[in-house]
């Protein structure tokens, strides 16, 4: 089973060198998940400051400088993990260094058809 583990955190709580460290062990995770088979994907979000949202009304594109809604945790990267069950998808996300000072969502991705992903 897919989850994606969906990090959110308060991007103004992390010194640059907490952000460096927290970088360096989460690619250390990254690696140890990729040699078990049990990383899809993974990465890191640029400032939240970069985002631009997309939203069509009445047929019009409206685009908007920021992210979808104001909050006090924004989203900051993700990882895609293929595991057993949710009770391994949490072990991992409580293993991340953003769990300690913010959020990690982690949700069951649908699969697609097979004629969709190939």
């Amino acid at each position: 089973m897919q989850y994606m583990l969906l990090i959110y955190s308060d991007e103004k709580v992390w010194t640059e060198e907490q952000r460096q460290d927290c970088f360096q062990k989460s690619m250390c995770i990254s690696a140890e998940l990729a040699e078990q088979g049990k990383l899809i994907s993974a990465a890191p979000l640029h400032s939240v400051t970069t985002a631009t949202s997309l939203r069509i009304k009445n047929g019009k594109r409206h685009i908007t400088d920021g992210p979808f809604a104001e909050t006090t945790e924004q989203l900051g990267g993700y990882y895609i993990v293929d595991v057993d069950n949710l009770d391994q998808a949490l072990e991992i996300a409580s293993r991340l260094p953003p769990a300690q000072k913010g959020t990690v969502e982690v949700r069951p991705l649908f699969p697609l058809p097979e004629r969709l992903t190939n």
